[in-house]
């Protein structure tokens, strides 16, 4: 097995020149030296075939033992110097100061088809910041990472990808609720690939601490292989707040379209490329539920719930345009750019929300349209995904009487259909009679309306009890339910009648089972 390393960020940016693990405080550098922690039996439980062809890999490389020492860290690759990369944050709101790769090693850096593509393990050992932690992950949330990280990628949604899920067939001790009651679980690793894992964070850091000379190093950087159309100097780095603050954005939209809640948006959980990144206590919601959160650590507060995930985008980003005011000399041109930001929200929320509705363009009224769908869709608790994708069979002549037949094309969708009477199912009439009369007024027929809707409503997501039900059955030696769901969730816009028993409401076991409504930050 042969990588095409290509080591860029370890050769172009100043390291910290202590080369142990040691936990630490590390100034005047982008990143630390590390060495991974040698697991006592890695062994592969599933890689992503398509993944490993774009760093320059064959299934002959996958089967390999190889394959499984390198990207479990039991083996560094020739040629390659890990390390751990710094960087700080806000965390739920509050400044963090040093956080860095905790237990998040880069193996190396290679160039593949003219890419270049950064390897990342998580969950390989300790780091210099790892603080009290030992750098470890466990088989529950490198799972539901992998299968995640592919899921949103063939979704369509701007993210890491994930090369491969191996056991390190150690035990690893996890207080999964954080309730007192720590219990070993296996110990596994995620190969995370991307562009680079350059954070918001990594820029925070540096200005800070008054770094300001290496925080233009890294901006021209970043510039430089990310952004090479954007000329360095005081409008370049301009520029680039604005294509990341554009990227973010067209994420945010994504993540609202198919129901995704990231969990927890820190400022060193959001990548300068408009990638989801850190799988963490994320979610899809089930009923829908603007004020949903699927973490345990915001149960309180709902600081990352689903609808106030644009308004924590923007404050992420003026998080970033702070750290950039030393380089620009002058706040007013970034905070025009998230003033930008303000204003195109609306207006792709409005087209994303169109498209749902297998609409057009939106057009004067439909803001209302939106709005009170939204509202009703509040009113009882409706799954978001069955009922989006079961609306595409609604139609010009769908017939609005006066029983409750008419919500027969969307009535898989409601968990609690005894609620659907009274005031609730007049408001759901008036609704669909407005809805009707607006697709008599579009211009697609029925046929090539109901071919977009399927094509931005998917009919299968990564809901939290199926990779729940994958990792019951990996932990007890099974691992056919991850190429299941891997298989099932590459196509995820696609009818797949073989796998219809997918397409169906959280079951009532899953409802307040641990690892299917909430979750921790504990991996």
């Amino acid at each position: 097995m042969h990588l095409p390393i290509d080591d860029r960020f370890i050769h172009e940016l100043p390291a910290d020149p202590d080369r142990s693990n040691r936990r630490r405080q590390v100034h005047q550098a982008a990143f630390s030296y590390v060495t991974p922690r040698v697991p006592s039996k890695p062994q592969l439980l599933h890689a992503a075939p398509d993944v490993a062809a774009m760093i320059g890999l064959n299934a002959d490389d996958i089967q390999s033992e190889m394959f499984a020492r390198v990207f479990s860290g039991a083996v560094v690759p020739d040629g390659a110097d890990p390390y751990a990369m710094c960087y700080g944050g806000h965390q739920f709101g509050s400044w963090a100061g040093q956080l860095g790769d905790g237990r998040a090693i880069n193996i190396a850096e290679v160039k593949h088809d003219d890419r270049h593509w950064m390897l990342q393990l998580k969950g390989a050992g300790e780091t210099p910041y790892s603080r009290t932690a030992d750098g470890l992950a466990v088989l529950r949330s490198s799972l539901r990472e992998h299968l995640c990280s592919e899921a949103m990628y063939h979704l369509g949604v701007a993210t890491t990808r994930s090369l491969s899920l191996i056991t390190t067939g150690d035990a690893v001790l996890r207080d999964v609720m954080y309730d007192g009651h720590p219990e070993y679980e296996p110990g596994a690793v995620v190969c995370r690939v991307a562009p680079s894992f350059i954070r918001f964070g990594s820029f925070q850091i540096l200005a800070s601490r008054g770094e300001h000379d290496l925080l233009r190093q890294l901006a021209d950087y970043t510039i430089q292989h990310y952004f090479p159309e954007i000329a360095t100097g005081e409008a370049g780095y301009v520029e680039f707040f604005r294509q990341v603050t554009q990227r973010t954005l067209a994420m945010i939209i994504d993540w609202q379209r198919v129901g995704f809640v990231h969990g927890v948006m820190n400022t060193d959980n959001m990548s300068i490329h408009g990638a989801t990144i850190d799988y963490g206590p994320y979610g899809w919601l089930e009923g829908y539920d603007h004020a949903w959160t699927p973490n345990t650590t915001d149960r309180q507060q709902r600081r990352y719930r689903y609808g106030n995930q644009p308004q924590i985008a923007l404050w992420n980003l003026a998080q970033l345009a702070s750290a950039l005011v030393p380089l620009v000399g002058d706040a007013e041109p970034l905070r025009e750019v998230l003033a930008e930001f303000q204003t195109a929200f609306p207006v792709q929320y409005a087209a994303m929300m169109a498209a749902k509705l297998g609409l057009d363009e939106p057009i004067d009224g439909d803001e209302t349209l939106f709005e009170d769908l939204e509202q009703l869709l509040h009113l009882t608790e409706t799954d978001m995904t069955i009922f989006f994708r079961r609306l595409a069979s609604v139609g010009r002549e769908h017939a609005i009487g006066e029983g409750i037949d008419f919500l027969e094309p969307i009535a898989d969708a409601f968990y609690a259909p005894a609620e659907l009477s009274g005031e609730v199912l007049e408001r759901w009439r008036s609704w669909f009679t407005a809805y009707v009369q607006r697709l008599q007024a579009s211009e697609p027929s029925d046929a090539d309306r109901a071919r977009r809707m399927n094509g931005v409503n998917p009919k299968y997501v990564l809901r939290n009890y199926m990779a729940q039900m994958a990792i019951d059955k990996a932990t007890a030696g099974d691992v056919s339910l991850i190429h299941e769901l891997y298989e099932l969730l590459k196509t995820p816009y696609a009818e797949q009648p073989e796998h219809e028993n997918w397409f169906a409401k959280r079951p009532d076991w899953a409802r307040d089972k641990v690892g299917c409504s909430m979750l921790s930050c504990s991996s």
